[in-house]
């Protein structure tokens, strides 16, 4: 799924469709969090798989606004945003949500839960896992182009 730092208000409230929480609290939380890609002192790096963006969890015309929105932000910056198609052969897959906050913390996201990994190992090998992956993303207007073509789909 895409990451709600990302995610239009439409799709976070999908998103947490199944959820016991407050979902009107959650959402609002979620859209302040993502006052932090605006401050360009910090640097941000997302790959996301084709299947995760082009999952049609909101009616169309939403999903188009949503892939929209991807394309927007990858003109920030200090974002770096990365598509990785279906075609092509990539021997490694992504199992699980992950995120590489620095050198001493990752976060794994799963249907139960986030677990959070410390250990310098687990840490190097998520590094490792992001280096790879991004070997297979495409990134700016390469992206953008992917991302537009299927808004266009969304919208037709």
């Amino acid at each position: 799924m895409i990451t709600g730092l990302l995610s239009t208000p439409e799709y976070i409230r999908a998103s947490l469709a199944h959820s016991p929480a407050d979902v009107s609290k959650t959402t609002a939380r979620k859209l302040e969090r993502q006052e932090v890609l605006y401050n360009t002192a910090k640097r941000f790096t997302f790959i996301i798989t084709e299947q995760a963006v082009r999952w049609p969890l909101l009616p169309p015309a939403a999903m188009a606004l949503q892939i929209d929105r991807l394309a927007s932000l990858s003109h920030l910056a200090n974002i770096r945003f990365g598509v990785i198609p279906m075609a092509g052969y990539k021997p490694v897959a992504p199992m699980d949500t992950f995120t590489v906050y620095d050198n001493s913390l990752v976060t794994v996201e799963n249907t139960t839960g986030v677990v959070v990994l410390r250990d310098p190992r687990d840490i190097e090998m998520h590094l490792e896992l992001f280096s790879i992956l991004g070997g297979y993303a495409l990134f700016g207007d390469e992206a953008r182009v992917l991302l537009a073509s299927w808004s266009a789909a969304y919208r037709s």
